[in-house]
């Protein structure tokens, strides 16, 4: 399985269906719905995962972090973004400590 080039689909997906009736689409719902939902949908999805992970069940947790990372991938669209500005950010990362990575972003 190559994930990246599932990301990639289903951001596709994703794309395709923005414009598609609400009725027919959760994706054009979430869309029409507007930033406001999509980012209260996507704090549901973030407690969520939370719980699952607190609980301890790792197959709710892997379905957990799959919608997770579904609307995370509707938020990007929602503003012209993809999984491939995040992987490319990740790949920037690669290789540079945590704490030196996150002082860089501090620093004035």
């Amino acid at each position: 399985m190559n994930a990246e080039a599932v990301l990639q689909r289903l951001s596709a997906t994703i794309e395709s269906r923005k414009g598609a009736e609400p009725d027919s689409s959760y994706v054009s719902s979430l869309f029409r719905a507007g930033h406001d939902t999509i980012l209260k949908k996507l704090a549901e999805e973030s407690a969520e995962t939370l719980l699952a992970a607190k609980d301890g069940d790792k197959l709710h947790l892997v379905k957990e972090v799959a919608d997770l990372w579904f609307h995370s991938l509707v938020l990007l669209a929602h503003h012209g973004l993809g999984p491939g500005d995040v992987l490319a950010e990740l790949a920037r990362r690669e290789g540079v400590s945590g704490h030196d990575e996150k002082r860089a972003r501090i620093a004035p």
